[in-house]
């Protein structure tokens, strides 16, 4: 098969991916019943039926070029969104970045209150841990204390959380950050756990650490692309083409590779992120066209 016909097959591909996972989430988050129903129902409206779930279909894709079960990669698929939407939901608050729209949608301090979106960001990070950690994710113990210690080094002081931290200095900041402090703070809010997204796989199916490295680089290298495009899209999109508020960053004063090098230098740092990715997956051939094809898509998408 041809790049071009990969590129073809991605969208459905998306698609059938983010309905599975989906079902996936439909069946290990509570249902909303009992006193608790209000969080249980606020939950799965920030976790189901919207966004694009890369970081799933990453999940996914990493495991099936090791032969791992699909029920596996799916509840780590799921574990993966729980997370990220725990993220959106803090960073939705109007102590974090104060937004109104999430995914074409009020956000959930707005269709519920400020408290409850708190407690679902809570709820939704134990929960995804919960999930990895039970034995149906994997019948090898190590296997599931390996994915809880990534995906807590991924999301913690010294991931996803430590970067959120810098954006917000940076926003203050007396001195703007450079290039290399930008880089630094992008790979931690955002693509630590895509990293983790893409070497989950690796970790499922117990492969060699030549192979789980190659994966980490790529997501590494991918998640770096992603971001610039993310603030591209905040420059040229419009509201309807990303379901949440666009030219928003300029205005907050942050701290992005596009506000640094202008918007050519950016998009053109971004190609060369997308052919080092990937440039990781050589020795897995065709297996890996679909994470090949998802790499350009990540810098040519509009939402």
């Amino acid at each position: 098969m041809t790049d071009a016909t990969f590129a073809e097959d991605l969208k459905s591909a998306m698609a059938e991916a983010a309905s599975e996972v989906d079902e996936a989430l439909d069946a290990l988050l509570p249902k909303e019943e009992g006193e608790e129903r209000k969080l249980f129902a606020a939950m799965r409206y920030a976790t189901m039926g919207g966004g694009k779930k890369m970081r799933a279909f990453l999940v996914l894709e990493g495991a099936r070029q090791f032969g791992v079960g699909r029920e596996s990669a799916l509840r780590v698929a799921a574990a993966v969104e729980m997370l990220h939407a725990y993220s959106l939901v803090h960073d939705d608050l109007p102590a974090m970045d104060d937004d109104d729209l999430r995914r074409g949608k009020p956000t959930v301090h707005k269709a519920w209150d400020e408290a409850t979106a708190i407690l679902v960001g809570d709820a939704l990070q134990t929960q995804a841990f919960a999930t990895l950690a039970a034995p149906e994710t994997h019948q090898d113990p190590a296997v599931r204390a390996d994915l809880c210690l990534a995906l807590a080094l991924a999301s913690g002081a010294r991931g996803m959380v430590g970067g959120q931290m810098l954006d917000i200095m940076a926003e203050t900041a007396t001195t703007p950050p450079d290039e290399a402090a930008i880089v630094r703070l992008q790979q931690l809010k955002t693509g630590r756990l895509i990293e983790f997204s893409a070497e989950a796989g690796a970790i499922l199916g117990k492969a060699p650490a030549h192979s789980r490295q190659c994966l980490l680089y790529y997501g590494r290298e991918i998640g770096a692309a992603f971001q610039i495009a993310d603030d591209l899209l905040d420059l040229t999109a419009t509201p309807e083409e990303t379901g949440k508020a666009t030219g928003k960053d300029a205005g907050a004063g942050k701290a992005t590779l596009l506000g640094l090098l202008g918007p050519e230098r950016a998009r053109a740092q971004a190609e060369r992120l997308v052919d080092q990715a990937k440039a990781h997956l050589e020795s897995f051939d065709e297996r890996a066209g679909l994470m090949r094809a998802l790499a350009d898509h990540v810098i040519r998408r509009r939402n």
